[in-house]
């Protein structure tokens, strides 16, 4: 079974105005003349983490990394205002021509496999290959299966679910979205942080094969939580700002190039029924389901995620 690259330090970190309001991180790994590949992190609003450098040889590859709009070390912090798909998808086209990049392969997990395909179906031209993990798109039922009231994760995780309910007064449960995004766009900064917290505990905790209902979840940085929470809602009650089943209806584009799409049996985030519905509607795309959950980090994740790296970069490097 595959392993993560050892790890790395950037060469190169900089930062990309994008508007008047953001100004993005940017960071650079690996081979300077190698393969050029980017990576969209997930949430949105999860910002980077130095493991995920290490999907990609450094030998071979030139690895793009960067915080999203509001995440992580870009600024303003959890800012919403111009903070959209289309947004973000001229992000990622404004550092491939910062940086003179021809081509590059596109590397995005969860919501980064939303960003991923939106950015690809937008500029098919600039993509030279497609690696897909989590598979997210953004269809209605997916956005209610997690997150809203009579959804089906509950019935999977119900000790955690209860807290996440708990949070929200029983007479607002119809739209725990709407409710989740009341507090988080509170003026009082307590109010904002505890349901952050709520939300961060219910969702963070829920992405490993291993289920421990006790643990806190991994967005226990205040700071994390805030921009994860707020963006994640600001996007969900838009609809991810994409129209209804558009991913799925502008493949078309993008159906010759070469695509892995990697998916936990297991994962109670983005259940496996997505995965198999882009596969279904992509037949050249590489479809494999492993033994895992929603986490990038999980061992069976791991082993195709870097497989399917190593192939491109044998197929293009």
């Amino acid at each position: 079974m595959r392993e993560l690259y050892p790890e790395i330090e950037p060469y190169r970190t900089w930062r990309l105005a994008v508007d008047d309001i953001h100004e993005l991180y940017v960071e650079e790994c690996g081979n300077p003349q190698g393969l050029p590949v980017v990576f969209l992190h997930g949430g949105p609003g999860a910002g980077l983490s130095p493991f995920q450098r290490r999907f990609f040889d450094p030998a071979r590859y030139r690895v793009v990394l960067f915080d999203q709009r509001g995440a992580g070390r870009s600024t303003p912090h959890a800012d919403l205002r111009n903070n959209t798909t289309r947004h973000l998808v001229g992000d990622i086209e404004a550092i491939r021509e910062k940086l003179g990049i021809e081509r590059w392969v596109v590397f995005g997990g969860s919501w980064g496999s939303t960003l991923a395909l939106a950015y690809a179906q937008a500029h098919p031209g600039r993509v030279l290959g497609l690696v897909l993990r989590g598979i997210f798109l953004a269809r209605q039922g997916e956005l209610s299966w997690f997150n809203q009231l009579g959804g089906g994760a509950s019935w999977i995780f119900p000790e955690r679910w209860a807290r996440y309910l708990t949070h929200i007064p029983e007479d607002e449960h119809h739209d725990l979205v709407e409710a989740y995004w009341r507090r988080l766009d509170s003026d009082d900064e307590a109010v904002r942080l505890a349901a952050a917290m709520a939300w961060g505990n219910w969702e963070g905790g829920s992405t490993t094969l291993i289920h421990d209902p006790d643990e806190p979840g991994n967005f226990k940085d205040p700071k994390v939580a805030i921009s994860v929470a707020r963006a994640e809602v600001h996007y969900f009650r838009h609809a991810m700002f994409l129209e209804p089943n558009q991913l799925l209806r502008g493949l078309a584009p993008i159906r010759r190039i070469p695509a892995t799409i990697v998916h936990g049996r297991y994962d109670i985030i983005c259940p496996v029924k997505t995965a198999c519905d882009l596969a279904a509607a992509w037949p050249e795309a590489k479809l494999h389901i492993v033994m895992a959950g929603h986490s990038a980090a999980d061992p069976a994740i791991v082993d195709q995620l870097v497989l399917a790296t190593d192939a491109l970069a044998d197929r293009f490097a």
